[in-house]
């Protein structure tokens, strides 16, 4: 199939090699003109901008939009509104809010454009291992792009098949899936990247616990210097808590044991907080995913306001002194 591109970045970029690996043919735009040229020189056409990008391709049009969400969104889609014909499709394969896209679509429709949105995990590693994808849309415009979805999935690779799924759409097998109508898609990545700020925070927490056996606040007999990297590989053999983060935890680890090239202050993409107003909506507990976006919430106030009053409360009802040993430490 032919599809135009908007967005070069890391994952964009990739995404269009890994569509032109499988024989698909690509047309490329990005506003920073050498990432442009950089991917001409690997088989895609080149547009100078989103007017060149439409004229090149061949109606019915599909563009995937690759790019942050917000403002910078909003406005390629509202510009390639004005360009497109009736009968071709915006794809958004960013993080966007779910409900944005219920409102795009539902405008486009209104043009007579289709709409779909694409949750796409894989990052930096996608070129190579694929893409995993949650679609939204009609149900007729994702069957027509069904090739490059195809191409850009991981497909089912060493994973064993799950029992009991006879007669189900064999494509979620192949790592994507339609998940339902306009929204659909990314309202399930959404979620996803609430569960993965979980995940991170348990291994994060879990790790922690493990470099701390060593402080000298412990007994000497129960201090165990234990190599983090070593830990991390292990579990991944065999252990169930093995898994992709628990891969690259290792991989972390293993070239930076005591990670002191890092400073610990972690964003947060917006999907977390999304997540958390979608619980909120639902009256749907979700303590785990809470207290993993406000960990990242407070990473980046290392001398924060609240920690000082807490540390002169301790003091004021307990005399309790800033870095005093607890008691039984040496």
């Amino acid at each position: 199939m032919e599809l135009g591109i908007v967005g070069l970045g890391r994952m964009g970029a990739n995404i269009a090699r890994r569509l032109m690996r499988g024989g698909h043919a690509v047309v490329a735009f990005d506003v920073n003109a050498d990432a442009v040229i950089a991917l001409a020189r690997e088989g895609a056409k080149p547009a100078g901008s989103l007017k060149d990008l439409v004229a090149a391709l061949a109606p019915p049009r599909a563009v995937w939009v690759m790019l942050p969400a917000g403002k910078i969104t909003e406005d390629t889609i509202d510009v390639l509104t004005g360009l497109l014909a009736p009968g071709d499709t915006i794809i958004d394969g960013g993080n966007t809010f779910w409900k944005d896209d219920v409102r795009r679509a539902a405008a486009l429709r209104q043009a007579s454009l289709h709409y779909v949105d694409v949750g796409t995990s894989g990052g930096i590693w996608g070129l190579e291992r694929g893409y995993c994808m949650m679609i939204g849309g009609d149900q007729a415009v994702v069957d027509h792009l069904d090739p490059i979805f195809a191409t850009l999935a991981p497909g089912t690779g060493t994973i064993p098949k799950t029992a009991e799924r006879h007669g189900r759409d064999p494509r979620v097998e192949n790592g994507y899936m339609h998940a339902g109508p306009a929204g659909a898609g990314h309202f399930v990545k959404m979620v996803h990247n609430g569960i993965e700020y979980g995940l991170m925070q348990a291994y994060a927490e879990g790790f922690e616990i493990l470099h701390h056996r060593v402080d000298q606040t412990l007994p000497e007999a129960e201090r165990f210097d234990l190599d983090l990297a070593d830990v991390a590989e292990v579990w991944r053999r065999g252990s169930v808590v093995s898994s992709w983060l628990l891969d690259l935890t290792a991989m972390a680890l293993a070239e930076h044991g005591t990670l002191e090239n890092f400073k610990g202050i972690v964003d947060d993409s917006g999907e977390g907080r999304w997540t958390i107003q979608a619980a909120i909506e639902e009256a749907v507990p979700a303590n785990v995913l809470s207290a993993a976006l406000y960990e990242r919430f407070a990473s980046r106030l290392p001398q924060s306001f609240a920690h000082r009053l807490l540390s002169a409360m301790r003091s004021k009802f307990g005399g309790h002194v800033e870095g005093q040993p607890k008691p039984g430490g040496k």
